[in-house]
């Protein structure tokens, strides 16, 4: 893989916009009008969300992540998507270089809800 150049630079408080925390996956889920997304539900410690992620093609079982922590961009508007809701986004790694996905995820286990940054 060549790595894609770097974006174009943004200020320190463009960065401080984004919400990414630490959640466990606590279900994953068909949706059923779709050929990629799965449905996943996620524990931020203080509340739950339902969050659609493209991994359906991407790996040979995606229920294999239920249980797992990863990270998620929470302060995205909902997004309506093949019928179903999504309230945020899986923060995953590989995907925009056409490389098998992988969760980005904390080394060692984490406070569901803990920011990054």
């Amino acid at each position: 893989m060549t790595p894609a150049p770097i974006k174009e630079l943004i200020s320190f408080s463009d960065f401080e916009k984004l919400d990414i925390r630490v959640g466990t996956i606590t279900s994953v889920s068909d949706v059923e009008k779709s050929k990629k997304l799965m449905k996943l539900t996620v524990d931020f410690g203080d509340h739950t969300r339902t969050i659609l992620a493209g991994i359906k093609q991407e790996r040979e079982n995606p229920r294999d992540i239920e249980g797992k922590q990863a990270l998620f961009v929470v302060n995205l508007p909902e997004q309506k998507m093949a019928g179903e809701v999504s309230q945020g986004m899986l923060f995953d790694i590989g995907y925009a270089d056409k490389q098998l996905p992988c969760l980005a995820m904390p080394e060692s286990p984490m406070p569901n809800g803990s920011r990054a940054g």
